[in-house]
């Protein structure tokens, strides 16, 4: 039996295991990607995130190809290297002063992008070896820490605070960064960037792998979860006057 209450954890590993498998394709490909293509395939790009800038090289979805500047068009890539530059394109704004440049071709996203993949593929592998359904999504995220570490927190019900903070610790980095940036002349470089991103990944990474997992339906009732320091969820009813 499982800490948790439950004979085993195989959908915790499953979810866990393929959060890491997609994220960590994808932060490979970022490197791979610009190493593959011959050298001067990608110019300095600089585009929008959530749109298509560099889908052809004129024309409606070619915004970020303009002037005299030299022409790129992830559509004339071989498959592979055009799903990455496309998947890049729609999502990440693609600066050049706040990417990396591999084999003398622009990554196809940025360094904080980077970081974030490389985080939540970290975080789906954290899962997959310590999470466990606990039934609720913010007791699922929790029951990455030992037992012993939570008893105090449980037994005060302070889950949603421990949660919270939790939370805020994985995001704090990233949030101080960017909004250094945004209010103060300070920039940020291709240094801290990742480091912030790989840590709001981490974390991002645990939730996702926590809200695929939590799943009441696998309990017999709300009282068979197994709780550290042997408390016990209660569905609370109001009775009609």
């Amino acid at each position: 039996m499982e800490k948790n209450g439950l004979p085993n954890r195989d959908r915790e590993k499953k979810v866990g295991m393929w959060i890491f498998g997609i994220f960590g394709f994808f932060f490979l490909s970022f490197f791979l990607s610009p190493s593959l293509l011959p050298s001067g395939t990608v110019p300095e790009l600089e585009a929008r995130a959530n749109a298509l800038d560099y889908m052809t090289e004129d024309g409606k979805y070619s915004s970020g190809n303009h002037g005299e500047e030299e022409k790129f068009a992830w559509t004339e890539l071989d498959p592979y290297n055009g799903f990455i530059y496309a998947f890049g394109d729609f999502n990440c704004h693609m600066k050049h002063e706040r990417s990396w440049e591999i084999n003398g071709n622009q990554m196809p996203v940025c360094t904080r992008d980077v970081g974030m993949f490389f985080g939540i593929a970290i975080g789906g592998l954290i899962f997959s070896r310590k999470g466990y359904n606990r039934w609720t999504v913010k007791d699922t995220c929790l029951s990455i820490f030992p037992d012993n570490w939570l008893e105090e927190i449980y037994r005060k019900n302070y889950r949603t605070y421990a949660w919270l903070a939790i939370g805020i610790i994985f995001c704090l980095p990233l949030i101080v960064d960017g909004f250094t940036q945004l209010l103060t002349s300070y920039e940020s470089n291709n240094f801290t960037r990742p480091l912030t991103g790989i840590a709001f990944g981490i974390g991002f990474g645990i939730l996702v792998g926590a809200a695929y997992s939590a799943r009441p339906k696998f309990f017999n009732s709300a009282s068979s979860v197994s709780l550290p320091s042997g408390t016990k969820f209660e569905l609370v009813t109001k009775e009609e006057e």
